[in-house]
């Protein structure tokens, strides 16, 4: 990827930085002015790429709501207007889960469900519904309670969404993972970001790195690994996180381009929505397993920089691609997390049931390949869209287990 500005680069440190003085902080790296941004849609490359119009033609998400746990929801945006349902704010903050002085949150819900209406920003799964979860984030003005982002996962829990998006980062806590404990047991699917400081501390970052989260890092156009990407061995999935259109402040006065695996995230939970709006009898378990099972990695083992590669519904919606499989165990622990079916009848050798639960583990938990990292398939690139090489910083470095962080 191109080389950032100095200017950028420092931003990209400083919002790293801020998971160690805050419990939770955003997934971006940093925003540069969008040119033509009375016509947004024109910059989000990713859509055309993803064949969205294609798909959109067999799902849009409809009948989905996505929990955005961030810096608020603005629901008067005109891409939102009618987008957004009642949620709940936990940040302490002036206002409700409707004000959103950053900008984050609201460019989360906008590329996960936005309506695109008059240019603006359009969402892979624009029929899909957001609850918004405000928390006590960085730039949250007036934030003042001391939570640690267990409170926020537990609303987004209780609420009536089917899927958690989490582009957020910071330190683990034990209240965090009861939280997410709690909203598996209820059926929801999350997911988080990576991080972004893959170049300096390229620290674990958390939810991502809780085994049952769905953790995403990003991509650039070649399908490639984002130099700013956190990876490691928890990487799940990864996304479009490079060069996405996004509000530039907390004003929502004009879009700029953003990079993170904020943006990655919100991409993959689109995509998720899709899915499991296609197939609404499904488990979250199911819609991770054929996630899984239909991503883009050039290779039958997982990488620490891609994990199982980049999220293509198309190759369910449109192909009828990937097997859900079990929908009480979980493809990211192989651990039976649901109980909406009869269990089993347990079988008389110990080895044969730990064989059966190993099977309906995901792949991820194999040996991972011991060579330099290899490129997503790009398959799902429409012509045009250029092919790099390679990416220089990943020669030499060593594929891992399933999944990524961010900060």
């Amino acid at each position: 990827m191109a080389a950032r500005t100095r200017e950028h680069r420092t931003r990209h440190r400083l919002v790293a930085g801020m998971a160690l003085v805050g419990a939770w902080t955003l997934c971006l790296v940093g925003l540069a002015p969008a040119a033509g941004a009375e016509d947004i849609q024109a910059q989000e490359w990713h859509l055309k790429a993803m064949q969205a119009e294609k798909m959109w033609k067999v799902s849009t998400g409809k009948g989905i709501k996505v929990a955005v746990v961030d810096t608020g929801v603005d629901s008067s945006t005109r891409s939102l207007r009618g987008q957004v349902l009642p949620g709940k704010d936990v940040s302490g903050a002036p206002g409700d889960e409707t004000r959103d002085d950053v900008g984050h949150g609201t460019t989360m819900a906008e590329l996960i469900a936005g309506s695109g209406d008059g240019g603006t920003l359009k969402g892979l799964a624009p029929g899909a519904e957001i609850i918004p979860i405000r928390s006590n984030l960085k730039g949250v003005r007036g934030a003042t309670r001391d939570v640690t982002g267990a409170e926020a996962i537990r609303a987004a829990a209780d609420s009536d969404a089917q899927i958690i998006n989490l582009s957020v980062a910071g330190a683990p806590h034990p209240t965090t993972k009861r939280a997410i404990d709690y909203a598996v047991k209820k059926g929801k699917l999350l997911l988080s970001g990576t991080g972004n400081d893959a170049q300096e501390e390229n620290r674990e970052n958390y939810p991502a790195s809780y085994s049952d989260v769905v953790a995403v890092a990003a991509t650039d156009k070649t399908a490639e690994v984002a130099d700013f990407s956190n990876y490691g061995q928890h990487t799940v999935l990864a996304g479009p996180g490079v060069e996405i259109p996004a509000w530039c402040d907390g004003k929502k006065e004009e879009y700029c381009i953003d990079e993170g695996t904020s943006a990655a995230t919100a991409i993959a939970s689109a995509s998720a929505a899709l899915i499991w709006s296609h197939h609404p009898d499904w488990t979250a378990n199911q819609v991770i397993r054929v996630m899984i099972k239909t991503a883009g990695l050039k290779s039958d083992k997982p990488s620490k920089y891609l994990g199982f590669g980049e999220v293509r519904p198309r190759m369910n919606l449109l192909e009828g691609k990937g097997d859900p499989g079990d929908p009480d165990i979980s493809p990211l622990t192989g651990e039976r997390t649901l109980h909406t079916k009869e269990k089993e009848p347990e079988s008389d050798s110990e080895e044969s049931g730990k064989s059966n639960s190993n099977k309906n583990a995901a792949p991820n938990r194999g040996k991972m390949a011991d060579s330099k990292p290899e490129q997503s398939d790009t398959s799902w690139l429409l012509p045009g869209v250029g092919i790099a090489t390679g990416v220089a910083i990943l020669a030499g470095c060593a594929f891992t287990a399933v999944r990524l962080r961010r900060n």
